[in-house]
């Protein structure tokens, strides 16, 4: 026999399965599913919180919950700009910038961006946004030597990627995809659960003459995901 909550689970995936729920609509209450189904409200919770941890539904302080979206998705073959991907869905980018700035290189950034040890290189920290809701943790390092304006520019309204694309133009890449869960102050940041995994890309770029940058990107796990196509 089913666990009461799984049932509550199943009954809310089929509503969404069939079109009867859309996403952005407000499903019932967990006092109202706890009546419809006899059980407590501590059981309908349950399937609510398992059903937000996999993505299908979103909680809303003071709202309530929602339908969720369907995941972004970006592949894991081509580099796109976060931005493009956002509004390419029809949907509204925002970014948060949380740290610009120059800095001597550690040794690891040294080898990483191929530059001296404590080199001067620059450092930037951003928030990307959809609909409002974060969906990448960008932490970039940046060989001044192929964007010696990287500092001067405005990532809340142009991202990295697009700038650094355009001043030294991609020709090689190098980047491995991998499930962590984050620090505290980055699933602050996402605004999840520090339990909950995010997918991490880390991410160094060339271009003809050189290494240009190396990046980390966090997405929350449970509201993004990576897909490919090929052909052959």
């Amino acid at each position: 026999m089913l666990a009461k909550y799984v049932r509550i689970k199943g009954f809310i995936k089929d509503q969404i399965d069939a079109g009867t729920w859309l996403p952005a609509d407000r499903i019932p209450s967990e006092n109202k599913l706890a009546a419809r189904f006899s059980v407590s409200r501590m059981t309908a919770r349950r399937a609510m919180d398992e059903l937000c941890t996999e993505g299908c539904l979103v909680r809303k302080q003071g709202l309530g919950t929602f339908i969720a979206d369907i995941k972004p998705a970006s592949s894991m073959l081509e580099i796109h700009n976060i931005a493009d991907e956002v509004t390419g869905r029809g949907h509204e980018y925002s970014c948060r910038v949380i740290l610009v700035n120059q800095e001597k290189s550690s040794k690891q950034n040294a080898i990483l961006l191929s530059v001296e040890p404590r080199a001067k290189i620059f450092h930037s920290t951003l928030v990307h946004m959809e609909n409002e809701l974060p969906i990448q943790y960008e932490d970039r390092y940046v060989n001044p030597r192929f964007a010696p304006d990287y500092l001067a520019q405005d990532f809340e309204n142009q991202t990295p990627n697009a700038y650094l694309s355009r001043v030294a133009p991609l020709t090689e890449v190098d980047h491995v995809v991998e499930a962590v869960i984050p620090n505290k102050a980055i699933a602050q940041v996402l605004k999840m659960e520090v339990n909950q995994p995010c997918l991490k890309i880390t991410r160094r770029t060339w271009s003809k003459d050189g290494v240009v940058s190396y990046a980390y990107l966090l997405h929350p796990g449970h509201r993004y995901r990576l897909g490919g196509h090929l052909n052959f």
